[in-house]
């Protein structure tokens, strides 16, 4: 199957703040993304994820490298690129004075439709995502969730074979956003594919069918959530302190052991990866008794996609803040 995003080196550098100073936003990113997949880019606050997507959507120019995105070239053919994608920003684009079908008008105009077809198209998309009851209503008395959702519709509103999703669901509740993952499944069903930047590890591993985990502008892993938690053998137990020296303390005691397949330092505490996290969880709350550091909490989980990211580098995803850029 032929693929709807293929990158090479691709590149994008800033000035900083300070005289002569550039900041590489994005890295060398190479990427294949096939048509009919979802596919999600993963990372922390300033990994470069929305940059990314910026340069892809035509947003942006690049400093380097290439891409196409639908079969067209990123830098030669843009306008064809735009009529062949939709696009939904972390802040949406939705009036606030005007109503939910007015602003879908406004986005079918941009694209030049009539309005006999964009009458058509809007009512469709407001059966088919239940959005009657608001539809109606002026924007500014939506709810996070409600609002949401018609950008999502706003962004397929040219029947884009290929949806660009920035943060989709920053900010909301919980149960608008399984609302929108609904309708982001739905869409996928009906044949668009779909490339998505998230900071939230539950989003990735629930919507996509492919991750690549990017940090400070480059990517470090990519491959299905399957695939890439099971980089983590066995379980993961976190033991959790009061203070720093006491988490080093508890390393202290604890190198060396062979109950241990690794070790990762935690803000006050440590994180162990062992073979069978039942057998091995009383083995180290023994060790740390008998040696005076015992653990103010204890957590036994399988392998994450957090876990993935401080395995390859060094911290913790949910450490670094959230946003993106």
């Amino acid at each position: 199957m032929p693929g709807i995003i293929h990158t090479e080196k691709l590149a994008k550098r800033f000035p900083g703040h300070k005289k002569g100073e550039v900041v590489d936003a994005v890295r060398d990113l190479d990427l294949d993304v096939d048509k009919g997949e979802i596919f999600g880019l993963l990372g922390p606050n300033g990994a470069g994820k929305t940059t990314a997507m910026r340069m892809l959507c035509t947003l942006l120019v690049p400093t380097g490298g290439k891409a196409t995105v639908a079969g067209y070239d990123l830098t030669t053919q843009a306008p064809e690129i735009r009529r062949h994608i939709g696009y939904v920003g972390q802040k949406g684009g939705m009036e606030q004075v005007a109503t939910g079908r007015e602003n879908l008008l406004l986005h079918a105009q941009l694209y030049r439709m009539s309005k006999a077809e964009a009458t058509r198209r809007i009512d469709a998309l407001i059966e088919r995502l239940k959005l009657s009851a608001f539809a109606d209503r002026k924007t500014e008395t939506y709810s996070g969730g409600q609002r949401r959702i018609f950008d999502l519709a706003s962004g397929v509103i040219n029947a884009p074979e290929l949806l660009f999703l920035d943060e989709p669901t920053t900010g909301l509740d919980p149960q608008s956003r399984a609302r929108v993952w609904d309708e982001v499944k739905a869409l996928h069903e009906q044949g668009t594919s779909i490339f998505l930047t998230t900071h939230y590890l539950e989003e990735a591993d629930a919507l996509c069918d492919r991750v690549a985990i990017v940090d400070l502008g480059r990517m470090v892993a990519l491959g299905t959530p399957a695939e890439l938690k099971k980089q983590i053998a066995g379980d993961i137990l976190t033991v959790s302190y009061d203070t720093a020296e006491r988490a080093e303390a508890a390393a202290r005691l604890l190198e060396g052991n062979p109950v241990m397949l690794e070790r990762h330092p935690i803000e006050n505490g440590q994180q162990l990866y062992v073979d069978k996290g039942d057998e091995a969880l009383p083995v180290i709350l023994r060790i740390l008794g008998q040696g005076g550091a015992a653990p103010k909490s204890v957590h036994l989980s399988r392998p994450s996609l957090d876990d993935v990211f401080l395995k390859l580098t060094g911290r913790s995803m949910r450490d670094t803040g959230e946003g993106a850029h």
